[in-house]
């Protein structure tokens, strides 16, 4: 449906009003003129008569006519005539005018319109930039700075610059604190991960203690693999700036060669998908994707398949897994950090740090693509990267 903008309804206001103005004032003029033409009931008629006589009349004079009005402009039709020719050419010479001053109007209200409107829609123009950029934070940086007269206009943008300035501020101190948190629990996990390896591998270590030492160990390396995942999720947030010449089907394919053989069966369909971006991060993205439809599994007969190749300008993964049946509503839950669905049901050994999907959708938007998951007909799930392609180079 059509929609008028704020600037064409104003300019349209502006005019209509100054029309119904115009109106107005011709409806007086011509009420005023029109009682002031002769012929109407103020202007009277000019009628001159010969007097009549009141004296004993005389048996010789002739009868005198009788008196006619005498009417300046060749008499009372010639009157009507020129009365009637004054208000049509009034009406027509004043509806002129009105109409060519009229559009003036219109027009000179949509240049008015347009410059009072222009600081709103530099805000509009500097919220979309913050809105459009690749990482959720990584436009904040940006201001209206506004300079103009001190009215409700600029109060608005200085209102909004002040917003963005302490939502930068918060983004800022939290992504610090993630990771300087992480990097001081990195020195503790590495010093207990190293006693603990001592302890298991003494030659006097018990049986319980190598246990112990061996479900400790294990605790320790997820722990690891969260502090790590925090931290690249922290860099993920930023916005790429390095790019290089990527395959998708490489990493792929090396991803997939590096996995050991298990009970899921892994699938690879490669075909050529170029992209650019930095290497690492869109390795852990396949990586990750490949772990959680390996982990997230049946027991029996279980496959997880991994296509690549170009789409409609854009470069995509999809990874395809059997696995527990996910209710449609659960979906935009799985990228959330550290909710896991189904921990009970996990086939491919402990369950992980619920960051896997997180890092993938922080990855993915960083680098100005797209991650879409939807539930697989029979249980598993269906998860769809696409990022910008990039021209094949031979």
């Amino acid at each position: 449906r059509a929609r008028l903008t704020i600037r064409t309804r104003l300019a349209l206001v502006y005019g209509g009003l100054f029309l119904v103005a115009g109106i107005l004032m011709l409806t007086v003029t011509y009420g005023l003129v029109a009682q002031q033409l002769p012929g109407s009931p103020r202007g009277g008629l000019i009628t001159k008569a010969l007097p009549l006589s009141t004296s004993t009349p005389q048996p010789t004079a002739t009868p005198l006519p009788t008196p006619e009005p005498l009417i300046l402009g060749g008499g009372v039709q010639g009157e009507i005539r020129t009365r009637h020719d004054a208000l049509v050419a009034l009406l027509t010479q004043g509806g002129i005018a009105l109409a060519v001053v009229g559009s003036s109007a219109v027009a000179f209200g949509w240049l008015i319109a347009g410059r009072l409107l222009q600081p709103l829609q530099r805000m509009t123009e500097t919220a979309r930039r913050i809105a459009k950029a690749p990482a959720a934070h990584s436009g904040l940086h940006e201001r209206i700075a506004l300079n103009g007269p001190d009215d409700e206009i600029k109060e608005l943008a200085d209102t909004f610059d002040a917003m963005i300035e302490r939502l930068d501020t918060s983004f800022d101190g939290q992504r610090r604190f993630v990771a300087n948190a992480s990097h001081e629990l990195r020195t503790p996990l590495t010093i207990n991960r190293a006693l603990l390896e001592v302890a298991v591998h003494r030659k006097s270590a018990s049986p319980e203690i190598i246990q112990l030492g061996e479900t400790l160990l294990e605790i320790n390396a997820r722990h690891e693999r969260l502090i790590d995942g925090l931290l690249l999720l922290t860099r993920s947030d930023n916005a790429v700036t390095e790019r290089s010449f990527v395959d998708l089907a490489d990493i792929v394919e090396h991803v997939a060669s590096q996995l050991a053989e298990g009970r899921v069966k892994v699938q690879v369909e490669a075909d050529e998908a170029p992209t650019t971006g930095d290497p690492v991060l869109l390795e852990r993205v396949v990586q990750n994707l490949v772990e959680n439809g390996l982990r997230h599994n049946v027991a029996d007969a279980g496959w997880v398949r991994i296509t690549t190749g170009t789409r409609d300008g854009s470069a995509e993964v999809v990874v395809t897994n059997t696995g527990p049946v996910i209710p449609r509503y659960e979906v935009p839950n799985l990228f959330e950090p550290f909710h896991r669905f189904g921990a009970d049901r996990i086939a491919g050994g402990s369950p992980g740090a619920g960051l896997g999907l997180s890092i993938v959708q922080a990855v993915v938007n960083a680098h100005g693509g797209d991650v879409a998951a939807e539930p697989r007909d029979g249980g598993g799930l269906v998860v769809t990267v696409s990022l910008p392609a990039a021209p094949s180079v031979e």
